[in-house]
């Protein structure tokens, strides 16, 4: 049977689960938090002298902390590129005369990841550390640029990646907020901890995703995965770009300030690694075809390899002086 077909059959089988999987892992329109319930109401009386504590606390924040708020900010609001190409993976199936379970979860795990974008924007145009433009400048680049995450149209691929990448968002979030907390900033350092408790609600769900397709489709999912590590596992705003700037050059200067800044480390991406294995039990599975056998051992071999390879790896100290914030000294 062709590869196509099995996965369709997998999704198919799989779709029955995907509302208890809604009801896990996601929350309820009317009990999740909004933006407006942790920002200044412009309604209120006391709106003005609210914004202005924001801009104090604001203050102490440095250079690096500003870069990495405002890249989180742009990869969350290009949303919309990640929602219409999950709809067109294969077995999602957006056109049928019902909505699918499939169509069901992207749409509303989008309208959950909508409100990340929406409140950090918010943040940054009212904490006045940001040229706005210029950052406005860089959303529309990445949107209209899209990206290309080595997925294709295959649900493994796009379930592994997932997988990876909301722990990765999870840990990003976390640590902006634990750095904010520390400066002094409550407020930014509740909202960026908040975040990062939707990111890990939304791996546990894509991590159980791959769970369950491994146990219909273990050669398949494996070799899937060992795919997706070979080819690592790009960032969604790996074609980041700033004003008059190429695609891609503003993405590789603000990995070397989180790096820097211990924000995301190379150390972080072996660590998602070996607790994605560890979960899905990749050392331990059986009855594998010889090129799933082999997938297997590439991964848990991985870990191992890519230490070695961070031990040697080098970053700029040098700041790049980026357009969306003005030097300001550094944390």
């Amino acid at each position: 049977m062709a590869t196509k077909n099995i996965r369709l059959e997998v999704m198919q089988a799989i779709e029955p689960k995907v509302q208890d999987y809604m009801d896990s892992f996601l929350i309820p329109v009317e009990d999740i938090w909004q933006p407006s319930d942790f920002l200044p109401d412009p309604q209120g009386d006391k709106f003005l002298d609210e914004v202005e504590q924001l801009r104090e606390e604001s203050k102490e924040l440095g250079y690096d902390f500003w870069v990495t708020m405002v890249a989180d900010t742009i990869t969350e609001e290009a949303l919309p590129t990640y929602e219409s190409w999950l709809m067109d993976v294969e077995g999602i199936n957006q056109h049928a005369e019902e909505e699918t379970g499939w169509a069901k979860w992207v749409r509303a795990w989008t309208a959950e990841e909508n409100r990340h974008g929406d409140v950090l924007n918010k943040y940054l145009y009212l904490s006045g550390r940001v040229n706005m433009r210029e950052m406005e400048v860089s959303t529309q680049h990445l949107l209209a640029d899209g990206f290309d995450i080595g997925t294709d149209r295959d649900p493994y691929k796009n379930f592994v990646y997932t997988s990876f990448q909301e722990l990765a968002t999870n840990i990003s979030h976390k640590r902006v907020g634990q750095m904010a907390k520390k400066k002094g900033n409550a407020l930014l350092g509740k909202m960026c901890t908040i975040i990062a408790g939707d990111e890990m609600r939304h791996h546990l769900a894509y991590r159980e995703f791959v769970k369950t397709i491994l146990e219909h489709d273990p050669n398949g999912m494996i070799m899937a995965f060992a795919h997706m590590m070979k080819m690592k596992i790009v960032m969604p705003a790996h074609f980041l770009r700033e004003s008059g700037g190429t695609i891609g050059t503003a993405f590789e200067n603000f990995s070397n300030c989180a790096q820097r800044l211990g924000v995301y480390t190379s150390q972080d991406y072996i660590e998602i690694l070996q607790k994605l294995n560890a979960y899905w039990d990749i050392e331990n599975l059986r009855s594998l075809n010889d090129e799933a056998e082999k997938a297997r051992d590439y991964l848990v071999k991985l870990p191992a390899r890519l230490e070695r390879i961070a031990e040697r790896m080098k970053f700029p100290e040098d700041q790049y002086q980026f357009k969306w914030v003005e030097a300001n000294g550094t944390l």
